[in-house]
């Protein structure tokens, strides 16, 4: 049995019952065993003690929504509109990717990930079992999916089918639990009906989470009106996908009626605020999902269209965004926020039992902020600090199941020397083949 007791902490735990406190919190191996303004009094012999006097502790972030392997696009093409940029872009260059590419471009993404606080993610892509071993590795957690694009033939569609369904099926609880996956049949525009109908089955079959990109844009709910006479939602609905448990990425373009039939069927939803804003897709209508009842929580989508993955980033442009469009101060408050970026998306993820917020008895995913710096000055409203002033950079320290996977700025299980290189020699080699 391993314990650390961290002592004389500032923590911001997320729990409505006790949501910030000066005190004590201590880790038995990878769960919280006790959270309290007191000192613990039953400790284990040879506890680890940690002064946590000039910290901040905090649930570790949750990014719902990414593509870790795009990580070495990062600038290649920047300021195109969302077809143009795909079509022309990023599906050729994706289309010379080999396993050391997927791999290289996620080890450089969860180095990214962890360094600016976030634990866990969401990653749809392909060659997913790269990806999975890269999480495997680095001792983060992940919730993956083989994405999937169906304008192929029959025989290329089965076998990307079977592919996804192997990889969902093989890696699910591995790495210890770290490993959760689900099905992902990539978006309405770019699967057929009666290929999603086969995704949803599957995801019966073997209980499995949905997972696709949905109303991104103006133009792809356009198009899906003019292909299927519905919008995205109602289509979706019609096709089963939310008959099972189901988080859609960007839900950008949506009406009442739509909003409504979300929260009615309990989908989540991962709110894309940098990256909408980037490829001009839209703003999302956060507030009103928020008020319906709907898991709103956050992404950043890939680096290529970001261009990075600090998950404070988007807490904040989701405080502020809807503030401005709105006209309304009080829309999106730093509190709320800041749950999209924890609470919600441990939900959004089915894992809110586990993780999400600081609690006995949860996992202990916690990250630490340096709040020994000009910008958390004075010392007033540390949620306020963190939203408004923070970002990705202030993280000291960080933790998932207990094991500390980030030290002083430092990631303990990777060479990241190594794998900026490697990043490096993908990208050189993708621009000449």
């Amino acid at each position: 049995m391993s314990q650390i007791w961290i002592e004389n902490g500032l923590f911001i735990t997320m729990d409505d019952a006790q949501p910030t406190f000066k005190g004590h919190m201590v880790v038995t191996d990878d769960r919280i065993t006790y959270l309290g303004t007191e000192a613990p009094q039953q400790l284990a012999e040879g506890v680890q003690k940690m002064d946590g006097s000039k910290l901040a502790f905090l649930p570790g972030l949750i990014n719902t929504h990414g593509h870790a392997a795009m990580s070495l696009l990062r600038g290649y093409s920047d300021d195109q509109n969302l077809q143009v940029w795909l079509e022309e872009k990023m599906w050729p260059m994706e289309g010379k990717y080999v396993d050391q590419d997927t791999r290289a471009g996620s080890a450089l993404a969860i180095v990214e990930m962890l360094r600016s606080g976030t634990t866990s993610f969401v990653d749809m892509y392909d060659r997913m079992d790269q990806v999975a071993l890269m999480v495997e590795q680095s001792g983060m957690r992940g919730c993956l999916t083989r994405g999937v694009i169906g304008l192929c033939p029959a025989d290329v569609q089965d076998a990307k089918l079977a592919e996804a369904i192997a990889f969902a099926r093989d890696w699910n609880g591995k790495a210890d639990g770290r490993i959760t996956t689900m099905i992902s049949p990539h978006a309405p525009y770019t699967c057929p009906p009666d290929y999603i109908e086969r995704f949803v089955q599957a995801a019966h079959d073997y209980n499995l989470p949905l997972h696709t990109h949905m109303s991104e844009t103006i133009t792809e709910v356009e198009q899906n009106v003019r292909d299927y006479g519905l919008r995205p939602v109602e289509h979706l609905d019609r096709l089963g996908f939310f008959s099972r448990p189901a988080l859609v990425a960007h839900a950008v373009h949506l009406n009442d009626t739509e909003i409504g039939l979300l929260a009615a069927k309990g989908v989540s939803v991962s709110h894309n605020p940098v990256s909408n804003l980037k490829l001009a897709s839209g703003i999302a209508r956060v507030p009103e999902l928020l008020r319906a009842g709907v898991t709103v929580s956050l992404g950043t989508d890939s680096v290529a269209s970001n261009n990075n993955l600090d998950l404070f980033e988007e807490i904040r442009f989701a405080a502020l965004l809807h503030k401005g469009v709105s006209g309304d101060p009080t829309a999106v408050p730093a509190l709320e926020a800041l749950k999209m970026g924890t609470v919600y998306g441990a939900r959004a993820i089915w894992q809110q039992e586990d993780i999400g917020s600081l609690q006995e008895g949860k996992k202990a995913d916690f990250i630490a902020i340096d709040i020994e710096q000009p910008h958390f000055y004075p010392k007033t409203d540390i949620v306020s600090h963190l939203v408004y002033s923070g970002s990705g950079r202030d993280v000291k320290h960080v933790w998932v199941d207990g094991r500390q996977v980030v030290r002083n700025g430092e990631c303990t299980l990777l060479d990241e020397e190594k794998i900026r290189y490697e990043a490096q020699a993908s990208f050189d080699r993708l621009l000449q083949a």
